[in-house]
């Protein structure tokens, strides 16, 4: 029971309609607060059905029946009390959404522009080795398949992008690291649909990410070769 609820049940009390948890806690807050004591105490003589009211105590004895019209009023001030909360709850509601559509502008955000607005692209890991790692790029005489690699250096070795087109499948390939002594180290590995990559009505060049154990300068060139046949389609120098 709230505070605002306790001090308009006082009319409640006196006529016995408080079921019995409320009613005890009407009665510790009661005992505390003199402005309900006061209030109890012009109830009991607004009309002749109250004469008698029995002493307040942990368990009391039903009132008579009350007069309409007290019932009436009482019923009245609830309504009251229960249209202010419900007013006062729509009150807090709107400021929580302002508070929100505050924080929103306060971050560059404008309720409704979202929509026309492009949304920023994100750059993927791979996408962004391509663009400021190390570049190499070649393409294969005759087949005309090319390919992009970019290298940085890690304390592991490389991290190694690819971006591959006008290659058709279906394959199965691998893009290989030849180090300085002619020994093959397998960076990633990839199949290519029947379509390929970097055709009219295929999928988009395919991009992709790898590592080695060389370091970057100890890296001769790339060759991307099919898995099984060790046919080599392209070959990209790493200087």
């Amino acid at each position: 029971m709230s505070a605002t609820i306790q001090h308009t049940d006082v009319g409640a009390y006196a006529l016995g309609l408080l079921e019995q948890p409320d009613r005890r806690a009407f009665e510790m807050h009661l005992s505390a607060c003199p402005s309900c004591q006061r209030e109890l105490g012009a109830l009991r003589g607004l009309a002749a059905t109250l004469d008698g009211l029995p002493p307040i105590t942990e368990d009391p004895m039903p009132p008579a029946q009350p007069d309409p019209t007290v019932v009436s009023d009482l019923l009245l001030r609830r309504r009251r009390v229960n249209r202010r909360r419900r007013v006062s709850q729509a009150l807090v509601g709107v400021a929580a959404g302002l508070v929100l559509m505050g924080g929103a502008a306060g971050l560059g955000v404008t309720v409704g522009a979202d929509r026309e607005e492009t949304p920023p692209v994100v750059e993927s890991g791979v996408d962004s080795l391509l663009r400021n790692g190390h570049q190499v790029a070649a393409t294969a005489p005759g087949t005309g398949v090319t390919g992009q690699v970019a290298m940085e250096r890690k304390q592991w070795g490389s991290v190694v992008g690819l971006r591959l087109s006008r290659v058709r499948g279906p394959l199965e390939c691998e893009l290989v690291a030849v180090d300085r002594r002619g020994r093959s180290h397998v960076v990633a590995g990839w199949s290519v649909p029947p379509k390929g990559y970097g055709f009219p009505g295929s999928p988009p060049a395919l991009t992709l990410q790898g590592g080695t154990a060389l370091n970057p300068d100890e890296i001769a060139r790339f060759e991307v070769r099919t898995i099984g046949g060790g046919r080599t389609l392209l070959t990209v120098p790493a200087t």
